[in-house]
């Protein structure tokens, strides 16, 4: 068949238009989000309204985001109520956690469904270890003195809660935080984990530069330990709701690696 400089040149264009667009939808499939589903645990003096920011910027990125409410009573209770939570999921999740629910992660994160693992200012132990050893081999941070107990339950001070766990956000925002926080049983810490599940699972940390509530040289050793991706955010404890845009994109960044 013959072709004339016309029909090849046209031919040619076509080709390249088809060989561009082939190569734009590849770079979208190769840069998307390859997990849709984020589960989300909030820690110690606080509730799931803590991820509350977090939520909506994950909503608008086209997550699907589930918050696990626990009872902040055992480190057991609240790995039960995470697992229910994957359980429900509809495919590959990633699996997030503030603070002391850095321990929940650690263990409910062998489940098959999580794909990646997200700490935000987040305890992250090894299997066994006993957590509050290690922090001791660290400067103690200004918030554990705040710490007031009662009939099995304890809570942060209004002091300490304003100044130390959620420093940098706005004074009547803070407030309600405090009105709302979890009291947390005697029992919360002293459980270990049995698996962890950073040894076999691809995991990311923001540490928190200016946290009064775990020692930010701590939090650098814990994700240098995991070798994590790992992030500075130049906030207090509560990084997920001064800098939920920060967040939001290092959970969107764990979303594009499957395990």
């Amino acid at each position: 068949m013959m072709m004339n400089r016309r029909t090849f040149s046209t031919a040619l264009v076509a080709g390249a238009a088809a060989s561009i667009l082939a190569g734009s939808h590849k770079t979208r499939a190769q840069t998307g989000p390859k997990v849709r589903n984020v589960v989300l645990v909030h820690g110690a003096y606080a509730d799931g309204s803590c991820w509350s920011e977090v939520v909506g910027h994950l909503d608008q990125a086209g997550f699907k985001a589930t918050v696990v409410q626990h009872p902040l009573t055992t480190l057991e209770a609240g790995i039960e109520a995470t697992r229910r939570a994957i359980a429900l999921q509809d495919g590959p999740t990633v699996l997030v956690g503030h603070s002391f629910a850095g321990m929940i992660v650690t263990e409910a994160g062998m489940d098959p469904k999580v794909s990646s693992l997200v700490y935000v200012a987040a305890r992250a132990p090894d299997a066994g270890e006993d957590y509050t050893a290690l922090a001791k081999t660290f400067a103690a941070p200004p918030a554990s003195s705040g710490l007031v107990w009662s009939e099995g339950y304890g809570k942060l001070s209004e002091e300490a809660f304003l100044r130390d766990f959620a420093g940098g956000i706005p004074r009547d925002k803070a407030r309600i935080l405090y009105a709302v926080q979890g009291p947390i049983s005697d029992k919360l810490f002293t459980g270990k984990t049995t698996q962890a599940a950073w040894r076999s699972k691809p995991s990311w940390y923001a540490v928190s530069s200016e946290d009064r509530t775990i020692n930010p040289d701590l939090e650098r050793f814990m994700a240098k330990r995991m070798n994590a991706k790992t992030i500075e955010v130049k906030a207090s404890h509560l990084s997920l709701i001064s800098h939920p845009e920060a967040i939001t994109q290092l959970i969107s960044e764990a979303a594009r690696q499957l395990s």
